[in-house]
């Protein structure tokens, strides 16, 4: 127990205050045909040993590989009969595998993200190669029980080149009995050779009838008029609709898509209040429904009608970068999140500018 309690004290990267971890959710929805897809996998003479779950921040991808690694640990013989008529990967939350994992103390699950460092009291910025080479012991010791062990890489899009290149030797030599989960929100931006090694699994984004499924099931419901607010600008991802319930990220989203309307020109006025809802002291539900509401407008940029224009499209890469390395180093080294809003709209007009 002191051990459990140890490791529910850790904080845990992209964690929403109220919300269960990816591991402590038995409530998958709007997924049945990715579900269907990995138990016919799982019975079938040829599994593969690393699947690569593609799809944007926040669609199910972890909460789809801990039910995944639930059902295969509690059913480790895959040509049994329980196998052969199983129609989902559901396990009762009251089953040992459910219990360990949902604490995070399973022995075979090892989960890979961003470590938190308990003297800075931050999450790093990276994935770093140190965490991907925890597989060599992991996979090193013998499985508890029968069947597989099971590694979640979760995001690989935090990986540095280090860490990538660690991953990919492993998935080039896999352990016996290993099964690694690689989640990506841009597979695309992956080494083309850690692609070529796992079989591609994409999650498609939630409608508004599953995204409000899965906001009642979890205790977030909105009223209809709020709810129909959140579909539209949490573009089928479950993540950015509970930002969007979260403190006033509903408030947050609005104010940064009319703001966005405006481009090139900003009302300098409007822009250093805005700035000011989002970076307000303690409101960090504020700071991340900005994170997720220009990311997501800047990748719709991307794959607009700037696509077919080199030089927008590479402008608009850039602003990406920019803004990601900005808001990594704001919260890393505790700078000013406001200075960093008003930088990501100045950059924002400046591409708009830019002729095509």
């Amino acid at each position: 127990m002191a051990r459990n309690a140890e490791i529910e004290a850790v904080p845990e990267a992209d964690a929403i205050d109220g919300v269960p971890l990816p591991r402590e959710q038995f409530l998958l929805v709007g997924h049945d045909a990715a579900e269907r897809e990995l138990i016919e996998a799982y019975r079938s003479p040829r599994f593969h040993h690393a699947w690569l779950v593609g799809g944007q921040k926040g669609i199910g991808k972890a909460t789809l590989a801990f039910r995944f690694a639930r059902f295969a640990l509690a059913h480790p013989d895959r040509f049994s009969a329980d196998v052969a008529a199983a129609t989902s990967l559901a396990v009762p939350e009251g089953h040992i595998v459910s219990r360990q994992i949902a604490a995070g103390a399973s022995p075979n699950v090892l989960h890979l993200r961003r470590p938190y460092n308990e003297k800075t009291k931050r999450f790093k910025t990276d994935l770093p190669v140190d965490e991907v080479r925890r597989t060599v012991s992991f996979f090193g010791t013998t499985a508890s029980g029968q069947g597989l062990r099971i590694c979640i890489v979760d995001a690989a899009d935090d990986m540095n080149a280090s860490s990538a290149n660690a991953l990919l030797k492993i998935l080039e030599e896999p352990p016996a009995n290993s099964l690694f989960f690689v989640l990506s929100h841009a597979p695309g931006r992956l080494l083309p050779t850690i692609r070529s090694r796992c079989r591609r699994l994409d999650l498609h984004p939630l409608d508004e009838r599953a995204m409000t499924q899965a906001l009642t099931g979890m205790g977030s419901a909105a009223d209809p008029t709020a709810m129909a607010d959140v579909a539209r600008f949490a573009g089928g991802s479950l993540r950015s609709a509970l930002l969007l319930l979260a403190g006033e990220g509903l408030a947050v989203t609005q104010g940064f898509h009319n703001l966005a309307s405006s481009l090139p020109r900003v009302d300098p006025v409007a822009l250093h209040a805005f700035a000011d809802l989002v970076s307000a002291r303690g409101e960090t539900d504020n700071w991340e429904a900005f994170l997720s509401v220009a990311r997501d407008w800047i990748h719709a940029q991307l794959r607009g009608p700037d696509a077919g224009h080199g030089s927008r499209l590479v402008r608009w890469t850039e602003v990406w970068e920019k803004m990601g390395r900005a808001a990594a180093d704001a919260e890393a080294l505790n700078l000013d999140k406001k200075q960093v809003v008003i930088d990501v709209f100045r950059s924002l007009s400046e591409a708009m500018r830019m002729p095509a």
